[in-house]
């Protein structure tokens, strides 16, 4: 693999020193950009883009080459893996994702078994093609759903704005959705270090619904099958560190225990202080985030002005610890020329508040 040329982005993870604060954005390979419609177009639908790695890899780069990005991230899905479990995937124009066999009653959750790897062979192959690809250029970013949150889908069948079904399973049958949650838990593991030995060099656990969940219920379980992933990570990998971010949406509440989980690094979303999570985690990991994706419809004044206030709310630059990012996923509606703008901000204003 070739030598990284720019490692910004992972000292920030470890919180080693850094020349400026790094930034990626959520959904960075997506639907704003008008080449990743393009390519998508090609390939007939999402799931059609997401299987193949050649198309996968061409989505992944398009961002890289268009911005000074410090890390590029795996273009896929967290819903392979219950797509590797045999569930029947698809994609339905305006309702997002369904699954023809959800898992939501005894029998059902009885066949749940962990799948072979190699179902998920297009992932592993995408990486690699990725890492020639970048040369270097920037890290690249696995990823998976968390357990919780991909059994959101598994069990409801699809999106979700109630969680009616897994909450009255997880009440009333919570023996059923720790199985669920196990079986995922281990693939998700598996999965994650299949994409590290094909070449990522940092992965992030997304826990979408976490913050839907009542405090101990989080606990239970969402974060100890999230602690499960990172116990069993291969963290050290052919002599590198492979940093790993855990990121719950709404989870702003619960800092102090994500940090317990082993993490090098914790995603918040735009409702936390960072100033004030440093405290209340100790500066014992790193903090990845938060700028809201809505204010990239603002001017660029606004983005600018916003870009500064998320770092200053984190302090001084230079010691890493900051990863710039945005608090969830970036709007499909959003102008490109303004991510542009967002990135050059973070970076010139960063740089002039190196200390």
């Amino acid at each position: 693999m070739t030598q990284l040329k720019n490692d910004v982005f992972l000292r920030a993870l470890l919180r080693q020193p850094v020349p400026y604060t790094p930034v990626w954005l959520m959904r960075q390979a997506g639907r704003y950009l008008p080449e990743y419609r393009e390519t998508r177009a090609k390939a007939g639908s999402f799931l059609g883009l997401a299987k193949n790695p050649e198309l996968a890899c061409e989505v992944t780069v398009q961002p890289i080459e268009r911005y000074p990005l410090d890390a590029a991230i795996l273009f896929s899905d967290i819903l392979m893996i219950p797509d590797a479990m045999g569930l029947g995937l698809s994609f339905v124009a305006g309702e997002g994702p369904q699954f023809s066999h959800p898992v939501n009653h005894e029998e059902a959750v009885a066949k749940l078994a962990v799948p072979d790897m190699q179902e998920m062979q297009y992932v592993f192959d995408a990486v690699k093609l990725i890492r020639h690809e970048l040369n270097g250029r920037v890290p690249l970013i696995g990823f998976a759903g968390s357990p919780w949150t991909v059994a959101c889908y598994m069990v409801e069948g699809g999106s979700s704005k109630e969680y009616a079904t897994i909450k009255t399973m997880m009440y009333s049958r919570p023996d059923l959705l720790h199985r669920i949650l196990q079986i995922t838990a281990k693939t998700t593991c598996e999965y994650l270090n299949a994409q590290i030995h094909a070449g990522v060099q940092a992965v992030m656990i997304f826990d979408s619904w976490g913050g839907a969940l009542a405090d101990t219920y989080y606990q239970k379980f969402s974060l100890a099958y999230m602690k499960q992933i990172v116990d069993g990570l291969d963290r050290h990998y052919q002599g590198q560190t492979i940093p790993v971010i855990v990121f719950t949406k709404g989870g702003g509440l619960w800092l102090e225990d994500i940090a317990q989980s082993g993490c090098d690094a914790i995603g918040v979303d735009w409702t936390v202080n960072l100033s004030q999570a440093r405290q209340r985690v100790q500066d014992a990991v790193a903090l990845q985030g938060n700028i809201d994706p809505m204010c990239l419809f603002a001017d660029e004044q606004a983005i600018r002005a916003e870009a500064r206030r998320v770092i200053d709310d984190f302090g001084v630059v230079g010691k890493g610890g900051h990863v710039f990012n945005l608090g969830h996923g970036i709007s499909q509606h959003t102008d490109p020329e303004k991510v542009a703008a967002l990135i050059d901000e973070v970076h010139e204003y960063s740089r002039a508040m190196h200390k």
